[in-house]
């Protein structure tokens, strides 16, 4: 016999089955059509989607991994999420603690800095998983360098436990800055199957020339600094290694919930004693083909290039996200995406530095960035998790903006299409002039001056900036004053440089080694200098490769090995050709194009050799030393 519904009860059960179908779909990214008009029609890094939930909440726990060791996570969930619904959750996993304590009353408004990025996802359908690595944070354990294989399988487990959760649909995807992004190409290289997208932002690729010793130059102040950082988290001194103000605020670690006498955090503190130092491991380096003695390991262990073949087999959609500011990253994430030949792969280049807290364009009227990085990032992870069509995948690959025009542009490849290469030559006089010299004679000697610099604000102090000071470039007048400067007529039309400038240096040495420093800089009509960008080459480096390089780079590929090591000969004629890093900047009309060449810079890298040599720079028809811009010839695509 069959039960009838009183009348009544059909609208309210009708408006019942709307409400869970409607929830249905806002947990499976299916929503009848309407997936373009939640992002409207606004501009490139604007396009934002309303919350669906109104708010979050965050527990924390122990998860133990296989053999034992014990892992701090923190969820966080809508605090209005149906029993019913299933979402995706985004996974981050950090060497730089999870959570952190403050003191009263600071307790009560400081959050993290990622705190925004979690509310903004979370609030629109995500769950979060925020991770201390193994032997960091709250977590127990130990580290005996970046990226271990423990730290990699502990990933896969984390997942595994993502996926178990009633709330999860069982898709995965991992996001993150610096580390973090590096934590997320891992993950991805484990081909664990619920993992299905990933955005490292501000990531490195290539550990030897890009984070320890970019151009083979050893990047002193990030070394040291980093391995300062480390320890004052391992120790759970941070606030003794940000200064006395920083102490007043903050507490420390924050421990997981079951743990409220902190008697579990101090015994996981205690077995990070344990961890490795990365600048003894650095300082261990020489070399790329380099093995540490005391770790057994060298920088391509630490290296995701050397996961391309397992990253490709997973046909993951990937975002390569970075700034023009972004220390030697920005050529990092380019080379990361050119390398992948997987559908779906995104690159884009913003204003920013490392971390993109601010807007740096020496244009720009606020630092403040309009770009909303959550936006995008959910855009990304809408597409690539939910399977919305939000139009994501039918834009061009490449964005990119321009400094001095202030706009962005769109590209299908990096270096985008339509460039032609324009070479200024080093003249007399200190010129840059477009005609190659004619003369057998020509040259400039350059004592080295080991008080030059790029100062505290750089793009170097970018990578290790915790309270995210703002990044600038003073005026480079006078910091020119210390080097070897060649500069343009002023220019009669504008110039936009979009790509990767390269220059070659025939020079010879009082020494048989040197760190060569170029900067590409803009100056004004009223005298003043603009930093556009810089390169940076050891001498002994200089040989270009002729084998194939591990992954299509962009620009000329060098070993880094001792073999291929060349010594200078003091007195005897070398030629050094590398490249800047990209930049697209527009010189306007009537401003000047100078290249600074220096054989220091005092406040990032070691002093190479460690006394001030003589270098006699050539600018004849034998030696003719320039360099050749990436100059736009042809307007640029829509998105």
């Amino acid at each position: 016999m069959i039960k009838r519904i009183p009348a009544v009860r059909i609208p309210l059960l009708v408006s019942l089955a709307g409400i869970l179908l409607t929830l249905a779909a806002c947990a499976t990214g299916q929503h009848s059509g309407t997936d373009q008009a939640w992002y409207g029609q606004e501009e490139f890094g604007t396009r934002e989607r309303p919350p669906i939930y109104k708010g979050t909440v965050r527990t924390s726990q122990y998860l133990t991994m296989r053999d034992g060791v014990r892992i701090a996570i923190d969820l966080y969930l809508p605090e209005d999420l149906p029993c019913v619904t299933r979402i995706p959750a985004i996974v981050m996993q950090t060497r730089y603690v999870r959570g952190m304590s403050y003191r009263w009353p600071f307790s009560h408004f400081l959050h993290s800095r990622f705190q925004p990025l979690i509310e903004y996802f979370v609030t629109r359908g995500y769950a979060w998983v925020y991770v201390d690595a193994r032997g960091s944070g709250a977590s127990f354990g130990t580290r005996p360098y970046p990226y271990a294989p423990a730290e990699i399988q502990d990933g896969m487990e984390v997942a595994d436990w993502i996926v178990s959760q009633p709330w999860s649909d069982g898709t995965v995807g991992s996001m993150g800055s610096s580390y973090t992004g590096g934590s997320a190409i891992f993950l991805l290289s484990t081909g664990h199957p619920s993992v299905k997208a990933i955005m490292p932002r501000y990531a490195f690729f290539d550990a030897y020339p890009e984070v320890i010793r970019p151009g083979g130059v050893h990047l002193r102040w990030m070394t040291e600094i980093w391995g300062a950082l480390g320890r004052a988290l391992d120790t759970n001194t941070l606030g003794d290694f940000l200064g006395p103000k920083v102490k007043m605020v903050l507490k420390g670690t924050r421990p997981v919930d079951e743990d409220r006498d902190g008697s579990l955090l101090a015994a996981a503190i205690a077995e990070h004693a344990g961890n490795g130092d990365v600048t003894a491991l650095a300082l261990d380096i020489q070399y790329r083909e380099d093995v540490s003695p005391v770790l057994g390991i060298g920088m391509e262990q630490l290296s995701p290039h050397t996961r391309l073949r397992e990253l490709q087999e997973t046909g993951a959609p990937i975002y390569c996200y970075t700034g023009w500011w972004d220390a030697s990253y920005v050529l990092s994430e380019i080379n990361f995406f050119r390398s992948l030949e997987t559908p779906n792969k995104r690159l884009t280049i913003g204003p920013w530095e490392h971390g993109g807290w601010h807007n740096v364009s020496p244009y720009a009227k606020s630092s403040k960035p309009r770009f909303s990085h959550e936006a995008e990032a959910l855009r990304f992870f809408d597409a690539g998790l939910r399977g919305v069509d939000n139009g994501f995948y039918r834009e061009k690959p490449v964005a990119y903006y321009t400094m001095g025009e202030e706009a962005w542009k769109f590209s299908d490849t990096w270096p985008p299409p339509g460039t032609e290469p324009l070479s200024f030559y080093f003249a007399p006089g200190h010129a840059l002039s477009t005609a190659a010299p004619a003369s057998s004679e020509g040259y400039d000697d350059y004592r080295v001056d080991f008080t030059a610099g790029t100062g505290t604000r750089s793009r170097w102090v970018s990578l290790v900036n915790p309270l995210h000071e703002p990044i600038e470039y003073p005026d480079r007048k006078e910091q020119d004053r210390k080097l070897l400067c060649y500069t343009s007529a002023p220019l009669q039309a504008p110039l936009e440089v979009t790509g990767h400038p390269l220059v070659t240096l025939y020079v010879s040495s009082t020494a048989d080694d040197g760190a060569f420093f170029a900067y590409l800089e803009d100056v004004g009509p009223d005298g003043s200098v603009t930093y556009v960008t810089e390169g940076v080459l050891r001498a002994i480096h200089r040989k270009i490769s002729d084998t194939k390089a591990p992954y299509p780079a962009a620009t000329p590929y060098r070993t880094f090995n001792r073999e291929d090591a060349e010594p200078l000969i003091p007195g005897q004629v070398a030629e050094l050709v590398f490249d800047l890093y990209p930049t697209s900047h527009v010189f306007q009309e009537g401003h000047a194009v100078r290249v600074a060449l220096a054989g220091a810079d005092k406040d990032h890298f070691a002093f190479i050799p460690e006394e001030p040599p003589t270098v006699r720079t050539h600018r004849n028809a034998a030696f003719p030393s320039r360099i050749d811009l990436p100059v736009m010839k042809q307007a640029p695509a829509s998105p």
